[in-house]
C-alpha cells in the first residue's frame, strides 16, 4: 500500500476497530429480536390454539400434535357457524383458492410482460424514466387505496350497470391483481437486470432475433428471480383484508363459490371475524385459523424455494 494511501485511512482505523464489531453486534441482535418477537408471536397463537377446557398440559408435545392436528383438520371440513364447536374456515379456504388462481391469471402474465417490455425493449429515456417512477409509487400505495380503486371500477363500473361485476369473485380477483402488479413488474425487471448483457450479445451474434434472444435466453436465466418474486407477490395478495372488505368479501356466506361470478368470503376475513367476537372460544377458532393460513404460506414459500433451485441449476447447466 502506498504512502499516501496508508495516510488516507490511517486515522480512521481506531474507529474502524470499534464501529465494525459494534455493527455486527448490532446486525445480530437486529436478528436476534426479530426471530425472539415471531416465535413469541407463533407461540401465542399455538397455545390460543390449544386453549381448551381439561387440554393436555404444554410439555406434552406428542398429545399437544396430535390434538392440534385434528383440531385443524375439522376446521378444514366446516364452515361458518355460531356455535363454535361447529365453527369452520371451509368456505374461506375455497375463496382464497379461487381468488389465488384468477390472480394467477390475470396478474402474472401482464406483470412479466410488461417488466420484458420496459426492460428489453424501451430505451432509456424520459418516458421510461417517468413509467418507472410511477410503477415504483404504485409498489407502496397501501391496499385500502386498492380495495376503493376496485369498489368503483370493477364492483360499480363507475355507475354503469353494464360494467359491473358486482360483489363477485372477478371484482375480487382484479382489485387483487391491480395490488400485485407493480411489485411482479419490479420483481422480474430486478431478476432480467441480473443476466449478463454478454449473454444478449452472444445470442444476437449468432444470428438470434431480438425476441429468440429474450426467449430462450434471457427469460430462462432470470426464471428463479422471476418465480420468486411472482409467488412471494402471490403470498401477499392472499393474506390481504382491506381491500377485499372494500369489494365486497363478504363476512359469512352459508355456500362454496362454484364460479368466478359468485359471492364469496376469504380466509383472513373469516379469522378476522372470529377474532373480533365476544365468546372466547370463538379466539380459538380464529388461532387455528391462523395456523392454517401461516401452513399456506409456507407451502407457497417452499414451492417458490424448490421451483427457484430448479431452474436455477438447469440455468447453470
Amino acid at each position: 500500500m502506498s504512502q499516501a494511501v496508508r495516510g488516507t485511512y490511517a486515522p480512521h482505523r481506531r474507529s474502524r476497530l470499534i464501529l465494525g464489531p459494534l455493527f455486527g453486534v448490532a446486525c445480530f441482535m437486529a436478528t436476534l429480536t426479530g426471530v425472539v418477537v415471531l416465535s413469541v408471536l407463533l407461540g401465542s397463537v399455538l397455545a390460543a390454539a390449544l386453549q381448551k377446557p381439561g387440554g393436555a398440559p404444554w410439555y406434552h408435545v406428542g398429545t399437544n400434535a396430535s390434538e392440534l392436528f385434528q383440531f385443524l383438520k375439522s376446521l378444514l371440513s366446516k364452515s361458518q357457524s355460531i356455535d363454535p364447536t361447529r365453527a369452520g374456515f371451509k368456505a374461506g379456504i375455497v375463496g382464497s383458492l379461487w381468488l389465488l388462481a384468477m390472480v394467477t391469471i390475470f396478474a402474472i402474465p401482464t406483470g412479466v410482460g410488461a417488466a420484458v417490455f420496459l426492460e428489453e425493449f424501451v430505451r432509456p429515456g424520459r418516458l421510461r424514466r417517468i413509467i418507472q417512477t410511477n410503477i415504483a409509487n404504485l409498489a407502496g400505495v397501501p391496499s385500502i387505496v386498492y380495495g376503493i380503486l376496485g369498489l368503483t371500477l370493477f364492483v360499480r363500473g363507475f355507475g354503469f350497470k353494464s360494467f359491473a361485476l358486482g360483489r363477485s369473485l372477478w371484482a375480487g380477483s382484479l382489485t387483487l391483481s391491480l395490488l400485485v402488479l407493480p411489485v411482479i413488474v419490479i420483481a422480474t425487471q430486478e431478476a432480467l437486470r441480473t443476466v449478463p448483457q454478454s449473454l444478449r450479445q452472444a445470442a444476437l451474434a449468432l444470428g438470434a432475433t431480438r425476441w429468440q434472444m429474450i426467449r430462450d435466453h434471457v427469460i430462462p436465466s432470470a426464471m428463479p428471480g422471476i418465480l420468486t418474486g411472482t409467488i412471494l407477490s402471490l403470498s401477499r395478495a392472499i393474506g390481504e383484508t382491506a381491500p377485499l372488505l372494500m369489494v365486497g368479501a363478504a363476512g359469512s356466506i352459508g355456500f362454496l363459490p362454484k364460479g368466478p361470478a359468485d359471492r364469496y368470503t376469504v380466509l383472513p376475513v373469516e379469522i378476522y371475524n372470529y377474532a373480533k367476537h365476544s365468546k372466547v372460544a370463538f379466539h380459538t377458532v380464529a388461532a387455528g385459523g391462523i395456523l392454517i393460513l401461516l401452513a399456506l404460506l409456507l407451502s407457497m414459500n417452499a414451492t417458490a424455494i424448490i421451483i427457484r433451485n430448479r431452474y436455477g441449476s438447469s440455468a447453470r447447466g
